[in-house]
């Protein structure tokens, strides 16, 4: 087993984890901000 190549791959590894986590979390953030503005219309149509 290669060491340096082994380093590498962990390297480019968290880097591909840290992305896919910025995505959820703007996703997340997306969906939250939407949520305030357009406002929750089935909270209203109950009432």
């Amino acid at each position: 087993m290669n060491t340096i190549n082994l380093m590498l791959s962990l390297g480019l590894m968290w880097k591909g984890m840290l992305a896919i986590f910025v995505v959820i979390i703007v996703v997340f953030l997306v969906v939250n901000l939407l949520l305030r503005v357009t406002g929750n219309k089935s909270e209203d149509s109950e009432q």
